[in-house]
C-alpha cells in the first residue's frame, strides 16, 4: 500500500486540505482524532496516562480533559515526550490495522506529529500544507477559542514550517488567496503515477 504523510503547523489548515483528498475517494487516517479516541477507549492507555499526569486528565463523564492535558504538557517537554511514548506506538498499530482494511491506489496519514514517527513508521511521500502564521493564528483563535498569547505558545512549541518544507514532495498553500483544488488535483495525479509505477 502506497502511504502518503499530510502534515502541517497549526492553523494551516491540513484538514480542510485532508478533506479534498477524501472527496477524490482517498482514504485519510486522521492520527489526532484516532490518537484522542484510543486515549479514550483504550483502558491500558487511560491506566498509564492518570499514573502520568493524575486524575483530571478525564472528567467524570470518563471523557477526555484534552484542555487540562494540553496545559500540564505544553509547558514540561518531559511530560509531552511521556505522553508520546504512551500514545504513539499504539497509534502506529491502530494504523496498521486501518490499513490493511482499505482499497486504494493510495491512502494518507494525517499528522501534525508526522516529521517525529517517520523513523517507526515511514511513509512513501509527504505533502506539507502551509499557511502564513498571521492566518494561522486567526485561524486557531476562531476554532478553539483561544487568545493569541497560546496560539503563539503551541506554534513555539512545534517544528517550524520552514524545518517542515525540508521533508516535503509537495507542497499545498492553505494562505485564502491560492485555490485548493488544483493544488491538490495536481498532487494527486502526481502521486497516482508514483503509486502506480511501484506496484
Amino acid at each position: 500500500m502506497f502511504v502518503v504523510g499530510l502534515t502541517g503547523g497549526i492553523g494551516s489548515g491540513k484538514s480542510t486540505v485532508g478533506k479534498v483528498f477524501n472527496w477524490l475517494g482517498i482514504p485519510i487516517y486522521d492520527s489526532d482524532v484516532h490518537a484522542k479516541r484510543l486515549m479514550r477507549e483504550n483502558g491500558q492507555i487511560v491506566e498509564e496516562i492518570k499514573n502520568l499526569l493524575g486524575n483530571d486528565s478525564y472528567l467524570s463523564n470518563g471523557s477526555l480533559n484534552s484542555s487540562w492535558i494540553g496545559t500540564q504538557v505544553f509547558k514540561n517537554k518531559i511530560l509531552l515526550t511521556q505522553l508520546n511514548q504512551i500514545v504513539h506506538p499504539r497509534v502506529y498499530e491502530d494504523f496498521d490495522q486501518w490499513k490493511t482494511l482499505q482499497n486504494s491506489i493510495y491512502i494518507i496519514k494525517e499528522s501534525a506529529l508526522l516529521h517525529m514517527t517517520l523513523t517507526k513508521q515511514p511513509v512513501d511521500k509527504i505533502i506539507v500544507v502551509t499557511a502564513p502564521q498571521k492566518i494561522r493564528i486567526q485561524r486557531v483563535i476562531q476554532r478553539d477559542s483561544v487568545d493569541e498569547a497560546k496560539v503563539l505558545s503551541r506554534i513555539k512549541n512545534q517544528i517550524s514550517e520552514k524545518e517542515l518544507l525540508k521533508i516535503a514532495d509537495f507542497r499545498i498553500k492553505n494562505d485564502g488567496n491560492s485555490a485548493l483544488l488544483p493544488q491538490v488535483l495536481k498532487v494527486h495525479y502526481k502521486i497516482c503515477n508514483f503509486a502506480n509505477s511501484n506496484l
